[in-house]
């Protein structure tokens, strides 16, 4: 049985994390012995039969993600990294995994490379030689300097394989990564990564407008004006349905009587299948279960001048007509309200040809080859 060792770290929401338990449930299930080293904060997670370590956790100071700092916000010093990487490495050591997973790294997550390059130089050093992946997204942030460029080309020198997980019919890795001609030959598409749970065969959410922000911190704008076009009844006699973890006061929004506003929920899929519209950002687990199960849909996707994954990901969509999208910085009842036209004028989500999620069978399937 080939063992696993499958680093993640997850700094303001859970999307990285969702998506790594999917992937090590699906390889345990394949037969590999997998452990995931989780950096993030603590998170409830179905691993299958996938074993779990957490580390000492760190997050985002703030939306910037600039900075890391302990949960408390006290930013870290160099005991805490240190303490953290001896961690890290001693478990390695014990697990002497055949395969080593560094999930974004180099192509992201460069705030750690206090533990993240001991760990790289220690699978190296290992003998006999192990299998070394980064897996990532299928777009990375392309705001990215030339410089920091090269040193994730050159760190990918160390690796063995880059396990894209997304399809390049819809969006290609090149479109956000200047780098991709020093990478392609040693990359590989997957496909999505998709939660392979059905929607049930209810009526819940039957003809609403379903406004999320998933797990992350960063929705209150989103919701803000969400809120300002339901009440001016753009869709009418249309139940809307506020759901989100950064809901803590529903009562600022000011929403119309009957309005439901909860917390996320474990039947969101079916919600998604048998709503009208639906209205999110645009983050890689979102827009997967979006693909699958919308039939239309608006995205705002959260952008800074550094932050463009989400809207590079959201504009390629958009550009096919497969949903509407307006910026998350330019997000206003006006441009909410003109995007929410275009979506519902527009084609069906599910009149295009189905996205390829099967990239978590993918990845193991790669995995095992490789190894062979």
């Amino acid at each position: 049985m080939s063992r696993v060792f499958f680093h993640v770290q997850h700094l303001l929401g859970i999307g990285h994390v969702r998506r790594a338990a999917v992937l090590v449930r699906t390889l345990a299930a394949r037969g590999f012995d997998v452990l995931l080293v989780s950096g993030g904060a603590p998170v409830k997670l179905d691993l299958g039969g996938a074993r779990f370590h957490q580390l000492p956790a760190v997050r985002a100071r703030d939306a910037g993600l600039r900075e890391l700092s302990r949960p408390d916000g006290r930013l870290l010093d160099d005991a805490f990294k240190a303490e953290r990487t001896r961690e890290l490495l001693a478990l390695f050591h014990a697990e002497a995994p055949d395969v080593l997973i560094t999930e974004q790294f180099p192509f992201g997550r460069t705030q750690l490379r206090f533990e993240l390059l001991p760990l790289l130089e220690a699978a190296r050093a290992r003998r006999p030689r192990l299998l070394i992946v980064s897996s990532v997204r299928d777009v990375v942030r392309r705001s990215m300097s030339s410089q920091r460029v090269t040193e994730a080309v050159e760190l990918f020198q160390s690796f063995d394989l880059a396990l894209i997980h997304g399809d390049p019919d819809l969006i290609g890795f090149e479109k956000s990564f200047a780098g991709w001609d020093a990478i392609r030959d040693r990359a590989a598409y997957t496909g999505y990564i998709a939660d392979p749970g059905k929607p049930d065969a209810g009526t819940q959410g039957k003809g609403e407008v379903i406004v999320s922000a998933g797990g992350g911190a960063v929705g209150a704008s989103l919701f803000k004006a969400a809120s300002d076009v339901e009440r001016g009844g753009l869709v009418p006699d249309t139940m809307w349905r506020f759901l989100g973890t950064s809901l803590d006061n529903p009562s600022v929004l000011h929403l119309r009587d009957g309005t439901v506003v909860e917390p996320l929920r474990g039947d969101f899929t079916t919600l998604l299948c048998n709503a009208a519209l639906s209205i999110s950002q645009a983050g890689y687990n979102t827009v997967v279960e979006t693909l699958c199960h919308a039939n239309r849909a608006v995205l705002v996707p959260f952008r800074t001048e550094r932050e463009t994954e989400q809207m590079d990901r959201a504009l390629a969509l958009a550009e096919r007509g497969l949903v509407a999208c307006v910026p998350g910085d330019e997000v206003s009842p006006d441009t909410l309200r003109a995007a929410i036209e275009r979506a519902m004028s527009g084609p069906s989500i599910r009149s295009f040809p189905p996205c390829d999620v099967n990239g978590a069978m993918a990845t193991a399937t790669l995995l095992q080859q490789r190894l062979a």
